[in-house]
């Protein structure tokens, strides 16, 4: 008789005493119970208060140590992590990186959606010193860029502004959608003609409207820039 059925219950059950122990977890975390940067109790302590066998916990604890909710120190126990945004969204910059060239658009679209709402709160909410930051930026463009001085710039204002939007769950997404791509910016500065006199000029424009405290029409900018690329990209695919 086959004893396939028999590994698959057990494993479908050991999945769901794990899922259990997450949320156990979780839920100490969201109640306060225990906060950034706290120590957990001993394993066995922890286990027998939660009502949970040690190996469901020791998984639960990796699950979570994996996605930068919890860090396991060697020698010293397992501590809850600041649950900074950028941390916890690295997570998801790793599963961006396993992105098909085919879905190249879709992470233009969603940028589409995002830079342009992080540009306008940028022209709100960036200091004078980061509008100082961003002038130097593009005044260190040399006048004939190679591709990769080009994209790497051209990745360094965009950073720079989502930083400067003041939100930093934004900020973050943005940094993990900026990646998938970059082979596109380079692709379209290899072929496209113009290209870089495009991308000096919206990124002038961007600039100013940041600088003159011109929200909308910073938004503006930023989406027919972002949409330029989109559009360069769908013809060429």
């Amino acid at each position: 008789m086959s004893r396939s059925p028999r590994w698959g219950s057990g494993g479908v059950r050991g999945v769901a005493v794990t899922d259990a122990a997450i949320d156990r977890i979780k839920e100490m975390i969201i109640s306060g119970e225990l906060a950034p940067g706290d120590r957990l109790p001993k394993e066995a302590d922890l286990a027998e208060r939660l009502g949970l066998s040690r190996n469901s916990l020791r998984e639960a604890v990796r699950a979570l140590s994996l996605i930068n909710v919890l860090d396991v120190r060697q020698g010293d126990g397992t501590y809850v992590t600041s649950l900074q945004p950028n941390l916890l969204l690295d997570a998801m910059s790793f599963v961006v990186d396993f992105h098909r060239d085919d879905t190249v658009l879709q992470f233009l679209e969603v940028r589409r959606i995002l830079e342009p709402a992080a540009t306008a709160m940028a022209a709100t909410n960036m200091s004078e010193g980061d509008i100082k930051g961003l002038r130097e930026i593009l005044e260190s463009l040399p006048d004939d860029p190679s591709i990769e001085q080009l994209v790497a710039n051209d990745l360094e204002f965009h950073q720079h502004i989502a930083a400067g939007a003041g939100n930093a769950v934004l900020c973050s997404l943005i940094e993990s959608l900026s990646g998938p791509t970059t082979r596109a910016r380079v692709w379209r500065g290899l072929t496209q003609e113009g290209a870089l006199g495009k991308t000096r000029e919206q990124h002038v424009a961007i600039y100013e409207a940041i600088a003159g405290r011109q929200p909308e029409l910073a938004r503006a900018w930023a989406t027919v820039h972002v949409a330029g690329v989109e559009e360069w990209l769908r013809k060429a695919l």
